[in-house]
């Protein structure tokens, strides 16, 4: 697979989250990336894109993070992703950014 998550401090962070979604999850390249993804900045404030459940991020300030859901969608990087099947290719593309993904 040939990916990349763009976005400073963002990047390896979303390669963490692509990695664990498709290959301990089994979620396609596009589910991946259309995912919300969570974000550690340099404060340790943990930034948690729209559509985590509720019982999650109470879960999260109960254990001590603290905690934002109005973080600018642009903290969360764009991606794509080109994953080779055994019959083929799966293409994805971040709807955060403009871009897509293309193999040949």
């Amino acid at each position: 697979m040939s990916f990349g998550v763009m976005g400073a401090h963002m990047q390896p962070q979303g390669h963490v989250q692509m990695m664990v979604r498709i290959f301990d999850y089994g979620q396609n390249p596009q589910a991946a990336c259309d995912a919300p993804r969570w974000h550690v900045g340099p404060d340790s404030v943990l930034a948690l894109e729209p559509g985590f459940p509720a019982e999650v991020i109470q879960g999260l300030q109960q254990r001590g993070h603290t905690v934002t859901t109005s973080a600018p969608t642009a903290l969360f990087g764009g991606g794509q992703l080109i994953y080779r099947l055994a019959e083929g290719y799966a293409a994805a593309s971040d709807r955060r950014k403009d871009g897509q993904a293309v193999g040949f």
